[in-house]
Parts: structure tokens; sequence; C-alpha cells
């Protein structure tokens, strides 16, 4: 077989442009491809569930009632359209309702928004009235007995009596900076040089409304982050705007104090010597019990955690568990089963990341599970029967790892599957705990829903299977394909996804590009048929790529000693994609090892980066959008949590900014100008490094875009992106002059 490189002479033309275009994802939900997952509607009684089905002809709306578990019209469309249209005064069709928010209390009786208003449809009388939601006031709580309002003025809580309108302050020394009964929002924006924060409100009443929980919110030593909006068109200085916003290491942040109120003696408690974060809060959750609260507390590093039993009338905590690790503790939740006296932890305390349960009385932890398994969520738990469900992947022997599973456990039988089928399995489950809907697909495997019980092994009611009729007839649709590589230990299997052009040729040779999101919290495998589609990376296959995803060592859901790999280390999580591309080449004659590029936003903007800076000799183009190029730059906890806290020489040693000597591919760097959520800073002290440094690279800033890239501007960068690899990886002439939808 003769191989050839894809050449000018290949260059992609305006069809090849196209066909990416209508593989974006926006242009193939519900236009070319149907009904890829589907989201039940629970009734409110549990005594059913509705859900959409969306097909070439438009929304279908069914019903199941679970007394005859038989789909069903869930109400008269065209009826519902007729008064709709009655209301607006133009027409809406039956097959296009424009509702949003569907509820369903009964079968009967569907709630929903339309034209920004609240609306109740009987489906058997097919009457339709406007609800009018309840006047809440969300800077005000209620005691749960009705006696007794708790608000914030001029700083301070005060307490008013419902019977008699008499306020009496809770607390005195609150002032601006110093604030009792608020919070700060992660995504508080304050405009100008002395703009206030938007207003908060923080309290939580105990069940026998005796108690009042909240903070003060101290900012009087916190630093902001800062932006200037440009974009504005009535403007012609720019908008300043600031936040505040901690960096890993700062002790220059805003502080959470808990404070409790006893109601009927007035009495404040202050707990000044539990001070955290407002990245990282102490937690609380009210006892049934008079005067106990729950107190959970992640310790600043995330190298230990602590659940507390607190007696606000003794002003005692009496430690209930501590979890400890070396490097980091990631995957650790509570719930607490007070009606049975236990709690429900998640924990990696044995290196799988397990279910255990805590006896709150004698402290003793018993375990539940136990495997070389990954529990990924807990669906429902039934405390009094003791079942619990929950998704869990790496169970089953011979399976993809990343594919999730549904189990019950129970303490009499153990854990049982009830997802047999080998592919993934995103569940919702009724309130009840007594059905689940089920969406099965892989990779390469549509979506197919069904609703199941989880008491009795009745057959399986098919909802749904996903159309790509439309997709295979009009684009030449292919499925992306699995693959698997060995990580850079020689042992441990890694896995990942690969998406060729549909006009694929094998006697070619294709550049690869690498869509990289290293960021140890999650992992990039498209375990399911949506997410194969959705991130679009087929779109940019089509213009002459071969596109990967793999998740090395290092990234979330398999084992706490994979995960470890990336701790103090991110700047080395690449190296198993460099191995995993590699090992692509010797299998493949059609990949091109000489010519790989790399793209990713946030973290994995940072890896785009990185991978030209570390490894100047293996990938050639990078665009690196939105990037926390260096760690010490970032958010508090992000960086604290998985580089490490106090922070040390180690963030120096992996940051892009002091490896920009390195750089000699062709690099294009890009941010959204009011980014709150990664600072543009960093890739402004990039740029400057450098620019330093002599070394030619490409930067673009979005004026008007925060952290992800939407609209007119999202389109820009895609073109832009796209355009960058064609010319700079494929070296061909590239095309801007083409829409995007």
């Amino acid at each position: 077989m003769i191989i050839s490189a894809i050449s000018a002479a290949q260059s992609p033309g305006l069809d090849d442009y196209k066909r990416a275009v209508a593989y974006q994802w926006g242009n193939l939900l519900n236009k070319k491809v149907f009904n890829v997952h589907v989201q039940p509607i629970w009734f409110s009684d549990s005594t059913g569930v509705a859900y959409v089905i969306n097909g070439k002809k438009g929304k279908i709306f069914h019903k199941i009632v679970f007394d005859i578990v038989k789909p069903e019209p869930l109400f008269d469309q065209d009826k519902l359209a007729k008064l709709l249209t009655e209301i607006q005064k133009k027409e809406v069709k039956g097959d296009n309702l424009p509702i949003l928010g569907l509820s369903c209390k009964n079968k009967e009786v569907v709630g929903f928004n339309f034209n920004n208003k609240s609306y109740e449809f009987n489906t058997k009388t097919n009457d339709l009235a406007e609800i009018n939601p309840p006047d809440i006031n969300e800077f005000e709580s209620k005691s749960p007995d009705g006696k007794w309002i708790v608000y914030t003025e001029n700083y301070n809580l005060y307490l008013k009596s419902i019977a008699d309108g008499k306020v009496k302050p809770l607390s005195t020394m609150g002032k601006r900076l110093y604030e009792f009964g608020t919070y700060y929002g992660w995504s508080d924006i304050i405009t100008g040089e002395d703009g206030e924060r938007p207003k908060r409100f923080s309290a939580s009443w105990s069940p026998d409304s005796r108690w009042i929980q909240t903070y003060i919110t101290d900012f009087r030593h916190a630093e902001k982050m800062y932006l200037l909006d440009w974009s504005i068109d009535s403007l012609y200085k720019p908008k300043l705007l600031s936040y505040y916003r901690g960096s890993p290491g700062d002790t220059t942040m805003v502080r959470m104090i808990p404070v409790f109120y006893n109601i009927e003696t007035g009495e404040e408690y202050i707990k000044y010597h539990l001070q955290s974060t407002h990245t990282n809060p102490i937690q609380y959750e009210w006892s049934k019990q008079n005067n106990v609260i729950y107190q959970e507390n992640a310790i600043r590093g995330y190298q230990a955690v602590e659940l507390h039993r607190c007696d606000l009338s003794k002003k005692n905590e009496e430690l209930l568990y501590r979890e400890t690790s070396k490097t980091n503790i990631d995957n650790y939740s509570s719930l607490i089963l007070e009606d049975i006296g236990k709690v429900l932890i998640t924990s990696e305390r044995d290196g799988w990341k397990q279910l255990y349960m805590l006896d709150i009385k004698d402290k003793s932890l018993q375990r539940l599970t136990k495997g070389n398994y990954y529990v990924n969520q807990i669906l429902h738990n039934g405390p009094q029967s003791g079942f619990i469900l929950f998704t869990a992947s790496g169970k089953e022997p011979g399976r993809n790892p990343y594919h999730q599973h549904m189990y019950k456990y129970s303490p009499t039988i153990g854990t049982t599957l009830l997802t047999p089928e080998d592919a993934n399995h995103e569940i919702s489950i009724s309130p009840d705990g007594k059905w689940y809907v089920d969406n099965i697909s892989t990779i390469n495997q549509p979506t197919r829903t069904i609703l199941k019980s989880t008491e009795t092994n009745m057959s399986p009611v098919e909802l749904s299977k996903t159309d790509v009729s439309d997709m295979v007839k009009d684009l030449n649709f292919k499925f992306a394909d699995p693959f698997t590589a060995t990580a850079r230990d020689g042992k441990t299997t890694i896995f990942g996804a690969i998406w060729k052009p549909t006009n694929f040729d094998e006697t070619k040779m294709y550049p690869v590009i690498d869509q990289s999101y290293t960021g140890p919290h999650t992992f990039m495998y498209p375990r399911s048929f949506i997410s194969s589609l959705s991130r679009s990376n087929q779109a940019l296959a089509e213009l002459g790529f071969i596109v990967i995803t793999v998740d090395g060592m290092g990234t979330a859901n398999r084992s706490k000693e994979f995960h470890n790999v990336s701790y103090k280390n991110m700047g080395k999580n690449l190296e198993d994609h460099k191995l995993a591309i590699v090992e692509l080449g010797r299998k493949y004659s059609w990949i091109d090892t000489t010519r790989v590029g790399i793209f990713g936003h946030s973290a994995g903007g940072y890896d785009a980066g990185h991978a030209l800076l570390e490894y100047p000799e293996f990938y050639k183009v990078g665009v690196a959008s939105s990037a926390d190029h260096d760690f010490r730059m970032e958010k508090d906890w992000w960086p604290e949590m998985y580089m490490g806290w106090p922070v040390d020489s180690t963030y120096h040693r992996v940051s892009n900014i002091t490896m920009a000597g390195n750089l000699k591919g062709k690099l294009l760097i890009t941010h959204g100008g009011i980014d709150e959520n990664v600072n543009p800073s960093a890739t402004f002290k990039l740029a400057e490094a450098l620019i330093k440094a002599n070394k030619e690279f490409d930067m673009l800033i979005l004026p008007s875009q925060r952290h992800g890239y939407f609209g007119i501007q999202g389109d820009y960068f895609t073109k832009k992106r796209w355009n960058y690899f064609v010319q700079h990886l494929l070296g061909a002439e590239p095309i801007w002059d083409f829409e995007m939808k």
C-alpha cells in the first residue's frame, strides 16, 4: 500500500468546511440526530413519569402511569397549542410547543412556563390556568413554626415577631466588609471603583425554630481580581469590574466565620476558631435533636476532612469522623441518616471510591462495598430497609472502566447489578426509588432509553431509540472508535477515542490533533453516545485530521493510585498522550506522528500551551483557550487540591510562563476579556514572557466573553481554531468566508 501525506493538493474545500459546520453539535441536535438522551419528569406523587420525544416531526409528550406501565400521550398537544395561541395572539403549533420547565403533579396536572409566566394545565379537563408564584423575599427567612422572620439590615441580622411586628437585633458588630447573615457568591461581580457587590442572604433555622445558623463574611483583608470590559457599544471608556478571589497560598481572602443564635435567649455563639475561605466554607446540617447540628470541614490543602456533631447548648464539638491523605481527598461525601443513627460515606480510604456506613453513637465504620471499582453516585437510599441504589464503573470484568452501571446494595444480599447490558448507563431514579429511566449507549452504540423497576423483574419498557438516519444519509456519518494504549508505567491500560474524516482514505497520512483536558477532577473519554457527538470533534476531523482524546494517568474515575500520579505533577499529565499517539502511529499507517497538534480550554488550555513548551519536538501546533497557564494565578481551591498547599517550587516548575523560552511550534493563545473564572492575567503574562523570549506566537482576545465563548464570538473562535490547524498543521490554505449555521 502506498501512503501519501495530505498536502495542499488535498486542501479542504468549501464543501469540507460546510460538512464540518454541519457536524457542529448545535447543527446536529434535533436537526440531524434525534432522541440522543431522554430526560424523565417524575410525577411529584411518584405514580408515574413523563418524557418528551424529539422526532423529525417535532416534540411528542408522553407519560407512563405505573399502574398501567404503558406509554400514552401526556396531554392533547393540539388543544394546548390552541389555548397558548389565544394567550399570545400568535399561532402555536402542537408539534412544537414552546413550553419550558415541565413538571407533573400527577397523571392529570402538569405545570410549565410559557412567555415568562407559569401555568398549570389539567390534562383531563383541558383547563389552563396561570399560576402566580408565591411572593418570596429571598433576603429573609421564616422560622419553621411560622412565628419569626430573620433578615439583614445595615450588615446586621434582625429578628422580627410575626405576631406583633416587634424587631430586635441579633448582631450588633456588623459593618461594611464585616457582614452578618450573608455570603459571597462565586460570580459576584462589582462594577466601578467603589461599587457594591450583589446582595446576598444566608440563614438556616433549626427544625424546632430555636436556633439560627449563618456566617459572618469578612472582606476586610481580602484582595480582588480585576477585569476591564471594553466591549460595551455605548461606552467609550472600559468598564471596571472586580471580584474577590484568592489564589493558591493567599491569606488575603474572604473569610467565612460560623455564627449561631439562640432565639429564646438571644445568645450569640461565634466560632472564630473555625474560619474558612468563601471558596471552601464549612458546611452545616441540622439534626432533628434539639440544640444539635452537624459540621463538616475540609481542611485547607484538602489532606484532611472532619465531620463533627455539635451541641450548641454545651458549645462542644464531638468528632465523629476524620479522614486524612498524603495527597488529597477529592472523592469524599457524607449523607446523614439520623433516623437510623448512621452516616453514609463515600471514601477512597482503601484505594478505590467505595461506600461506608458510620455509626453516629459508637463511631464505628462499616464497609458496605468492596472491590477494584469506582462508585460514581448515590442515587437513592432507603434508610429503613437499608438498600442503596448507586452507580459505579469498572466493577464488571472485561468491560470499559469508564462505563457506569447501576447497583443495588442491601445488608442481607450485598451488591446486585441492575443494569447488565455491556454499555454505559445514565440513570434517573424516581423519588421513591422504585423506578428508573436508563439511557443506554456507548461511543459507537446510539442511545436506547428504557423504564424499569428496581423491585421486580418486569421486562423493560422502551421509551425511545436514537434516530441517526438523517445523519447517515445527509452527512455520511461514521461512529467514533474507542482505543486503548499503555501508560508510562508500561503496564496500565489507558482509554481514548478517535474521530476520522467521513471521507477517510487509508492510503493517505493524516495529521493528528489531541483534544486535551487533563484536569484531575474529571476525564475525557466519551462514554456515552451523546458525548461522542457533543464535543464536535467530528467537525474538526472533516477538515482533514485525525482527532483523538485520551485519559492518561492522573485523571479521575479510576483508582486512587491512578489519580495520585497527577498530584504536584500536573505538568507531566501529557506524557501518556504522547505515548498513546506514538502507539497509534505504529498501529495505523495513516497516522502521521510527525504532525501533531493539540487544543484545549481552561485546564485543557494549560495542556495545549504546556504541550508545545514541555514537548516542543512532538507537539507542533497548539490552540490554548482560557487557560490557567500558571496555577499560582488561579482560584485557590483547584490548584491547592491538586498541586498542594502550602505553595512550593512545584508550582514554578510546571508553569507555562516559566517555560516560554522553549516554544518552537505555532501557538495561538486566546481568552475571554471578562473571564472571572480563569482571569485573563495569566494569558497576558504568558504573552509577555513569549515576547521577552523573542518567540513568535498568535493571540486572540474576545473582549465580551467570559470563561465560555458563545454566539457570534464563539463561532468566530471556532473558525479561528479550525483555520489555525488547517494552515499550520495541514499546511493548506484556509477558507474564512463560510457560514457557521
